[in-house]
């Protein structure tokens, strides 16, 4: 057998490969990423100068950056020390389950759109358009009511706004791509500047708040936050909000797998050609997995607000382009999305404890970084790439919009 043919049956093999052989492969892929990365910081503490008394020992030679001390740092520091025995919800650890959530609705609508065969590159964009939407009109709705009653209220209210005009950003690239044939990468890249500007010049004059020389809107009332639940006010986290995110995971899961519009998505990504001759309408299906996609954004954008920030600020941070890394981590699976967008949390909120813990330069904690989202991410990159250059997965399309053998996978 040619060293062809053995690359080939690998693909295949894993292409075929079962969940529970995937976590095996990502779990090894994240050991051995953490392998490489101790090695370069050992090498990268020997190209150091320091002090003998700073430096530590490992093969008879002293290094200046410990890869035991920034690894502990990354994984258990994300996590509050909950070894340490004085563990709390409270600090790093709810920055963590911060982030995670976040990244779990920006995950979920890139992951939407790929699995309709759609490179939707605009998540950021619809979660800033939904974060000011929620932002103004939770605000105005916060005037009409109060207290506990507003909460219960406010809360879904800001939620679905978010959703709303997410998905409405996000319907304008689908039209374009599904009746003017426009290049969705290129009409979401320029919608993310057309967001950026236009709220930054609204939020710096029209909405701006008139006590704050920050771009800002007014502050929302606490009562029309989500609550905090077991963490403190100053906590910028919500397990309500956590709780929004699980819902989402489940519930697309269930749109994707068991309903006649998942099987168009499903079919579209894998075979649009195929797709379009068993009856699915092509053009419908690519305006609403986009608006779907950018309302799933939105939602992201609301939580931003009604949860971190309490007001709509510019210079939104750039969940919409991770939320592209934890899809692809995920492999496009909804119930993937909830574990990779939790190791993106680790690994953002980590980032922060190596850099305040240990004297290692925060460039090379990114690389660290970067290394183990490369590792873990190439199993899935290749699994999915092997997809479109095989003929693996290409069953017939059943013209009644059943799900044909094999399809269960997908």
């Amino acid at each position: 057998m040619s060293a062809a043919d053995r690359a080939r049956d690998a693909l295949a093999r894993l292409i075929d490969a079962s969940a529970a052989e995937r976590i095996l492969i990502s779990t090894a892929a994240l050991v051995l990423s953490i392998l490489v990365g101790a090695a370069i910081v050992l090498v990268a503490g020997r190209m150091t100068t320091c002090s003998p008394g700073d430096a530590v020992y490992y093969f008879g030679a002293g290094f200046c950056y410990d890869p035991v001390l920034v690894f502990d740092r990354l994984f258990l520091g994300a996590l509050g020390d909950p070894l340490s025995g004085s563990w709390s919800p409270e600090g790093q650890f709810s920055v963590t389950l911060r982030e995670t959530t976040l990244l779990l609705f920006t995950g979920l609508s890139v992951a939407l759109a790929f699995r309709a065969g759609i490179f939707n590159i605009g998540t950021q964009g619809q979660m800033i358009v939904g974060g000011l939407a929620t932002a103004l009109l939770v605000l105005w709705a916060s005037t009409l009511v109060s207290g506990v009653v507003g909460t219960v209220l406010l809360v879904p209210f800001g939620v679905l706004v978010g959703a709303v005009f997410g998905g409405l950003y996000g319907a304008i690239p689908g039209l374009l791509k599904a009746y003017a044939e426009a290049n969705e990468v290129i009409t979401t890249i320029m919608l993310n500047f057309i967001a950026t500007g236009v709220t930054l010049y609204l939020v710096s004059d029209t909405f701006k708040d008139p006590n704050s020389a920050a771009n800002q809107t007014v502050p929302l009332p606490d009562y029309a936050q989500f609550p905090t639940v077991l963490f403190g006010g100053r906590q910028d986290f919500s397990l309500v909000a956590l709780f929004f995110g699980l819902v989402a995971i489940v519930g697309l899961y269930y749109v994707l797998e068991h309903t006649a519009f998942g099987y168009d998505v499903r079919t579209s990504g894998i075979q649009p050609a195929a797709a379009e001759y068993g009856g699915v309408d092509a053009a419908r299906t690519i305006v609403a997995s986009l608006t779907l996609s950018g309302a799933l954004g939105g939602v992201a954008g609301a939580m931003y607000v009604m949860m971190v920030l309490g007001s709509f600020q510019s210079g939104v941070p750039a969940y919409g382009f991770d939320g592209i890394t934890v899809s692809i981590l995920a492999g496009n699976n909804p119930l993937g999305v909830g574990f990779a967008a939790l190791l993106f949390g680790v690994l953002k909120s980590g980032t922060t404890v190596v850099q305040f813990a240990t004297d290692v330069p925060p460039q090379l904690v990114g690389v660290l970084r970067g290394l183990i989202i490369l590792f873990v991410a190439m199993p899935e990159f290749f699994r999915l790439i092997g997809r479109r250059l095989t003929d693996l997965g290409s069953q017939p399309v059943a013209t009644d919009g059943g799900r044909t053998e094999g399809d269960a996978d997908e």
